[in-house]
């Protein structure tokens, strides 16, 4: 088997697995006891948060342990409870819990636009934020097509609307939120070098444990809690800690942000291999997605106009080779991608766009076997369909757009400005 989703979920690291099996048993206990081993794992467990919070150089008080990213997401987004007229602007490309909180939470929500590779429009978010807006929500890195976004940037335009604000004797704040559930194990998620306010971890994509996120709120930031009990995680996310998780998933985290340029680079080589490989042998041109400057390492998404992308999966699945069609929780309903529909695809592209992520359990080899058995399948299917005869494309070849080309070069930048 060959698997090529890595964006959607990682195995966990046998080093992480060993990292947490002791507190499933012998160190089981509830580290709010009272008595002696109980409060030594009281201890551990505070020690490893507070090394899963340097990972993104802030401190064990800022985080919020919860149940994953969507949680973080949901509790960040309660930001705007404490203002009834409050106004939120995500980027049009944002995770479906990111959309599903902003239209629960807020007043009024507004999409920030971008660009045909997925890159925010900066004139457009200055031109959307208005005097209610509290919360602006902006993933580093997209879900679909790993475009990587200039969160510096964003943070400086905020902090000029903030000046302004206070200038004019108004105290509303204006807070930035950001979802770097795909980025930790390739990208520096330094907090202050980010300009965040609020940051969105989740461990199931760094090759830790599924059902664990933290959440990290800048000092000043007053969230409301969306559980109630014992007052765990300063009153915001309320239930006995998950010590076995939070072990493995500070573990996996820091080995990730160890392991950050080694995994840069092993991608980059995997990606140019992979797509000089579907160039050649496919006779339907593969249309790369995303911003080649600007994309995570480990992201290739590509279409195929005019071919069912449903339909590659399942045959490439009958070989052994293992991809989704986008986001797994909308693949899974089997609805279009808004994301590919705002970077302007057309439905026929749509449907025929595939999401391979590559991972580390993925060797050279596999890649060429993946990429020749992708080429092979869609070749099948154009002859099917009758978009290829005697190995000649009737279909008109894409043109390659500005950012599409089948580059691997990677801003050394990455998340923070653009050149």
């Amino acid at each position: 088997m060959i698997y090529l989703d890595f964006a959607a979920a990682t195995p966990v690291n046998p080093k992480v697995l060993e990292a947490m099996l002791p507190y499933f048993s012998e160190n089981f206990y509830n580290p709010s006891a009272p008595y002696l081993p109980a409060k030594h794992l009281r201890g551990e467990y505070e020690a490893k948060k507070s090394a899963l919070a340097q990972t993104i150089g802030a401190k064990s008080p800022d985080l919020v342990i919860t149940a994953g990213a969507t949680e973080s997401i949901n509790l960040a987004f309660t930001v705007l409870e404490n203002y009834p007229d409050a106004e939120a602007l995500i980027l049009a490309t944002e995770h479906a819990s990111v959309r599903e909180s902003a239209r629960h939470y807020a007043k009024k929500v507004a999409e920030i636009a971008v660009d045909h590779t997925g890159l925010i429009d900066l004139k457009d978010l200055a031109a959307k934020i208005t005097e209610k807006t509290i919360l602006i929500s902006v993933a580093i890195a997209n879900n679909e097509l790993g475009t990587i976004q200039p969160l510096s940037e964003i943070a400086e335009i905020i902090r000029k609307v903030r000046d302004q604000r206070l200038a004019a004797g108004n105290l509303t704040p204006l807070y930035l939120h950001s979802d770097a559930s795909q980025a930790a194990s390739l990208l520096d998620l330094s907090v202050a070098r980010l300009g965040v306010d609020l940051l969105t971890l989740n461990s199931a994509k760094v090759y830790g444990p599924k059902g664990i996120g933290a959440l990290y709120i800048s000092r000043g930031v007053k969230l409301s809690p969306i559980s109630y009990g014992g007052g765990q995680e300063m009153g915001l996310r309320s239930g006995t800690e998950n010590v076995p998780l939070l072990m493995g998933f500070a573990e996996a985290s820091v080995r990730a942000k160890a392991h950050i340029s080694a995994s840069r680079k092993k991608y980059e080589k995997f990606n140019q291999l992979f797509r000089q490989i579907l160039t050649e042998k496919s006779l339907v041109t593969p249309k790369f997605l995303g911003n080649k400057k600007h994309q995570l390492a480990n992201f290739c998404p590509i279409c195929f106009d005019g071919l069912d992308a449903e339909r590659l999966i399942f045959k490439l699945e009958d070989r052994g080779i293992l991809l989704s069609t986008g986001a797994a929780c909308a693949a899974s309903k089997g609805q279009k991608s808004h994301v590919l529909s705002a970077i302007g695809l057309t439905d026929s592209e749509i449907t025929g766009s595939l999401r391979v992520t590559f991972g580390e359990l993925n060797t050279e080899e596999q890649i060429r076997e993946a990429a020749t058995a992708i080429a092979e399948v869609a070749n099948q299917e154009a002859k099917r369909i009758g978009l290829v005869l005697d190995e000649v494309v009737l279909k008109e070849s894409h043109d390659t757009e500005p950012g599409q080309a089948n580059s691997t070069e990677f801003s050394q930048n990455q998340g923070v400005a653009h050149e």
